[in-house]
């Protein structure tokens, strides 16, 4: 795992934390269990909210020790919620219910950048994408800036875009998920494919 790996790099003195915020995307794309590359950690965080679906929340995992010094800290700085078992319920049924499906977005984050990468965009790793993150390019003959499509494409086709990765902020990110279908995706890529190349 991910923490035995830094072990045996370090010398097994130091202690790892792994901020596993997207540790199940990870886990599906390389067929191994979340166990398998948290092994050798000291403790792991993940994220109930990103791929999983449920409305918030994280989990902390380490020993028991480091569980109470977590807890203490948190208590220190007014961390506490009340009505919290509502909130888990939920990060519960996301464990349960949403880990598998994760396969279903990375297929269609394949499929935005497949589609994009064959009208001419460019995309890093010449397109090959393992999760449900796609970065990519405008083409230089793009008919707008690259200032003007997030905007662009959230007014006339409602889909959102974060813009601004990569040195000189020439790449942009979508990211699949639950609540993007395979209409959604075709969407997306008409929509890129019309303001920029059509």
């Amino acid at each position: 795992g991910i923490g035995r790996l830094a072990k045996d790099e370090w010398g097994g003195e130091v202690k790892i934390h792994i901020d596993g915020a997207r540790i199940f995307n990870a886990a599906i794309s390389l067929g191994v269990s979340v166990g398998e590359l948290c092994e050798g950690a000291d403790s792991v965080t993940f994220c109930l909210s990103k791929g999983l679906g449920a409305p918030m929340g994280a989990v902390l995992v380490g020993d028991q020790e480091f569980i109470r010094l977590a807890r203490r800290a948190r208590k220190k700085l007014g961390g506490g919620m009340r009505q919290a078992g509502v909130m888990a319920a939920m990060g519960m049924y996301a464990l349960e219910n949403h880990v598998q499906r994760l396969a279903e977005d990375h297929e269609r984050a394949k499929r935005l950048a497949s589609g994009l990468h064959d009208m001419g965009f460019w995309l890093p790793r010449g397109g090959k994408v393992d999760t449900n993150v796609v970065f990519f390019g405008l083409p230089e003959d793009s008919k707008i800036k690259k200032e003007e499509l997030p905007h662009l494409l959230f007014e006339k086709y409602g889909v959102k875009i974060a813009g601004g990765y990569s040195s000189g902020g020439k790449l942009f990110r979508l990211v699949t998920h639950m609540d993007v279908d395979d209409e959604g995706v075709e969407k997306a890529i008409e929509g890129i494919a019309s303001l920029c190349i059509n």
